[in-house]
């Protein structure tokens, strides 16, 4: 009988796998993404309850979604050396002060550059709770509770919010943040390494093992977090059009919207086969496997909607942006130990929610209709998918233990 020399990525507990932890982390990227996930209720609450046209409630949803990338971006910067406690202080003032003075001043000009305020305070609070899940031993199981728990907020969101005055949504979202800070003492303060290393357990035939320490390119990181981009460039056109181009085709609104609520439970499956399959193959093989059926389920569009093949797209891409987001998310915590480019992921995914939308517009703008839209959807799934191909193969060459990680 032989020994197993095969390297394995060597992971030590942190003070981040406190259940404490992980609990406050949790909860503080529902609150973070709060107006990312429910801003299509927002949107329609400016436009029947403050009179906002639909022009302007675009403008306003770009600030708030601006702003959370640029307070990632800002956070990214400073927390590999500042208390982390300090900046979530900092962020959820930040928001909270920009939710409270909505509720004073309601003027479009007003209200556009306090959102931008409350999205920047959301995204520095929200990037420090992405940072410190990922900063936990098992990073790939943490960003899945995360996306678990979204399933279920959502669901809440939308049921809520609907039922509130405006000035009653801006009340729920402080009362939100200011909770978290009752217990902000649960989050570690500063990361527990710097450097962007990894450690390989080697095995060797004898028995013995011996660790050797690798030192992660930078482009690693940086590749990932331009993978992301192109993630949700696809995430963000194909969600905000799927509905409308449903209803061009001449699929019944009914219908539609029946898919549309029943699919987001297939996010759940999701959560829990992801798990199952990160933890036998690695994250690298699932994520390619996954993105390529994206690019198939997202594409199929193009050539035309019916009933039948919306079904399908919309229930997998429910399913499949789980795996996405659980892999790529976990393949930047694995090299990033300090949270620099932890705490970027979710500017990322702002930048993509961004790009998405508007490229989906300029596209019907050029005249090419929904099939065009969705063929863009399925060029920035294919373009993710090739950048973490591409990295992949590299890393099998160079830290083959780190290209197939879990």
């Amino acid at each position: 009988m032989t020994t197993d020399t095969t390297p394995q990525l060597e992971r030590h507990r942190t003070p981040y796998d406190s259940w404490r932890s992980i609990l406050l982390s949790l909860y503080m990227t529902l609150v973070g993404y709060g107006v990312l996930v429910g801003i299509p209720v927002i949107s329609t609450a400016w436009v029947e309850l403050l009179g906002f046209s639909e022009v302007q409630v675009g403008r306003v949803a770009g600030a708030d979604l601006g702003g959370l990338s640029l307070g990632a971006l800002l956070t990214s910067l400073v927390i590999a050396r500042s208390n982390r406690r300090y900046l979530i202080l900092f962020g959820a003032s930040l928001a909270i002060l920009g939710n409270a003075l909505c509720t004073v001043f309601v003027t479009y000009d007003e209200v556009l550059w306090l959102r931008l305020l409350a999205g920047v305070g959301s995204g520095i609070y929200t990037a420090v709770a992405v940072a410190s899940l990922g900063a936990s031993s098992r990073p790939a199981r943490a960003y899945n509770l995360m996306l678990f728990a979204f399933a279920f907020s959502q669901a809440l969101e939308m049921h809520i919010l609907p039922q509130l005055s405006m000035n009653g949504i801006y009340f729920v979202f402080m009362a939100a943040y200011a909770l978290g800070l009752v217990v902000v003492h649960w989050i570690p303060p500063y990361p527990a390494e710097k450097k962007l290393d990894v450690e390989i357990d080697v095995p060797e035939r004898t028995g013995e093992h011996h660790i050797v320490h690798r030192h992660v390119p930078m482009y690693v990181p940086w590749l990932c977090l331009g993978a992301i981009v192109c993630s949700y460039t696809n995430i963000g056109a194909y969600w905000a059009y799927i509905e409308l181009a449903s209803l061009d085709a001449g699929v019944a609104d009914k219908w539609i919207g029946q898919i549309l609520v029943w699919a987001s439970f297939s996010s759940i499956v999701g959560c829990l086969i992801a798990t199952v399959l990160s933890n036998r193959f690695g994250l690298a093989r699932p994520l390619l496997g996954a993105l390529l059926t994206m690019v198939t389920i997202v594409g199929m569009l193009a050539f035309g909607i019916n009933d039948i093949n919306i079904l399908v797209s919309v229930f997998g891409f429910n399913f499949l942006w789980v795996f996405v987001d659980v892999y790529q998310m976990a393949t930047i915590a694995n090299v990033d130990h300090s949270g620099s480019f932890a705490s970027l992921m979710p500017g990322a995914q702002g930048l993509g929610q961004i790009i998405g939308p508007n490229l989906a517009a300029t596209t019907l703008g050029a005249g090419l209709g929904y099939n065009g839209v969705f063929t863009v959807c399925a060029l920035a799934a294919f373009l993710g998918m090739t950048i973490y191909a591409t990295m992949y193969l590299r890393l099998r060459k160079t830290i083959p233990a780190l290209a197939d990680a879990s």
